[in-house]
Parts: C-alpha cells; sequence; structure tokens
C-alpha cells in the first residue's frame, strides 16, 4: 500500500457534527454548529468543544461557563450545516430554523427539543491553542429522547434516530452495524470453547470405543 506525505493537519474523521446551544436568557440563545468535539474522560464525565474567538457563541459560552451539546440527525441536517454558517449576531437561529429551544435540568443554557441527546456541560477549564480555543467540561446532565428506549431489553437505540456524522466538508448518514464493542475477542472465545467441547467429545468417543 503506497502513501502521499501531506503536510501536518486535522484528518481524524469522521467526527460528529453537533449543534452546541448557549445562552443564559431567551435574548441570549444562539446555537452554532461544531465537529471538533469528543469524550475525553469517563469519570467523572468529560467532553471538549473547541472554538474559534471570532465565533459569536464564543464570548457567550466564555462568560456563562456552560453550553449544551445536542446530537444531530438526518432530519436536522440541514439546520445543522445552517447554524455553522450563519452567525448568531444577525439571526435568531430558533426561530428561523423553526427549532425548540427547551430548559436544561441543570444549566440555563436551552436544550434543542427536536435533538434525540441533549449534553448539558459545565467548563471547567479554557485551553488556548491557537486557531481555536478548547473548552474543557463536565458533564453535568444528559437527555435523551424516550421513544428511542427499547422497554424490554433496556438499549439506548440511537441509530435509529438516523444520526450524521461529517468528513472533509461532508455531512454523511451513519452506516449499517458491524459488530458490537469487544466482537472481535467474543467470537475467538467462542472459537476456543467449541474447541474445546470438540476435545472433549472426541475424547469421550475414544474412550467409549476402548
Amino acid at each position: 500500500m503506497s502513501k502521499i506525505l501531506w503536510k501536518p493537519g486535522t484528518m481524524i474523521y469522521p467526527l460528529p457534527a453537533v449543534m452546541v446551544s448557549c445562552g443564559s436568557t431567551a435574548e441570549e440563545y444562539n446555537i452554532f454548529t461544531v465537529s471538533w468535539t469528543g469524550t475525553i474522560c469517563t469519570d467523572p464525565p468529560m467532553c471538549y468543544i473547541s472554538v474559534r474567538p471570532s465565533r459569536h457563541s464564543y464570548g457567550i459560552i466564555k462568560k456563562n461557563g456552560e453550553f449544551v451539546i445536542n446530537l444531530t440527525t438526518k432530519a436536522l441536517a440541514f439546520a445543522t450545516d445552517w447554524c455553522g454558517v450563519k452567525s448568531g449576531a444577525d439571526h435568531n437561529k430558533f426561530e428561523e430554523m423553526k427549532l425548540t429551544p427547551e430548559r436544561g435540568a441543570v444549566v440555563k443554557a436551552p436544550l434543542i427539543r427536536e435533538s434525540p441527546v441533549n449534553i448539558e456541560c459545565i467548563v471547567k477549564e479554557i485551553k488556548e491553542l491557537g486557531t481555536h480555543h478548547m473548552f474543557i467540561s463536565e458533564v453535568v446532565a444528559v437527555n435523551a429522547e424516550k421513544e428511542l428506549f427499547d422497554e424490554k431489553t433496556g438499549v439506548f437505540r440511537l441509530n435509529d434516530a438516523e444520526p450524521i456524522c461529517y468528513s472533509h466538508g461532508k455531512y454523511y448518514e451513519t452506516g449499517r452495524y458491524i459488530g458490537k464493542f469487544g466482537f472481535s475477542v467474543e467470537k475467538k472465545r467462542k472459537s476456543r470453547k467449541l474447541r474445546s467441547v470438540n476435545s472433549i467429545t472426541k475424547n469421550t468417543a475414544s474412550g467409549r470405543k476402548s
């Protein structure tokens, strides 16, 4: 396999395309789209978003110290892109995209009702990295769509909401299921177990013949 050498750059794709909502009052509410985001710790639950200081929402988040990460879906794809290219300084994005601000459990920043998962975050540290500043934050509440829960199994079926991702300037639907976490190890275990059962069966049969 041959490779082409490129200059250092942001090549970790695909990424989630999330809508981040912020603001402590209705007059201040805003939504902007982020793909520089992810999980950084399990306990306590921590995540981050990286934002250019020139963005309208940067000052709002820095002042209030909180925001909400709203996961996006195929149905929200247009709004996700629009909220990423339009500025909250010039537009009321909730009104123009017909999205519904909803009160969160902990933070004052609004949730987006139409999103299947809303992750409430409180900023713990801001790292000034260069073009982007990273808001390292603690997850203080998660709001998930009740209809996506399977009451029989207790499984949250996020894929039923048709989540989208972002890769090299384009949005994509997530693909088909190929396996759960640990499936490679599980297959090996099953294979070893089967070999063990076959070995016992052979030995037993051999003993009976003698």
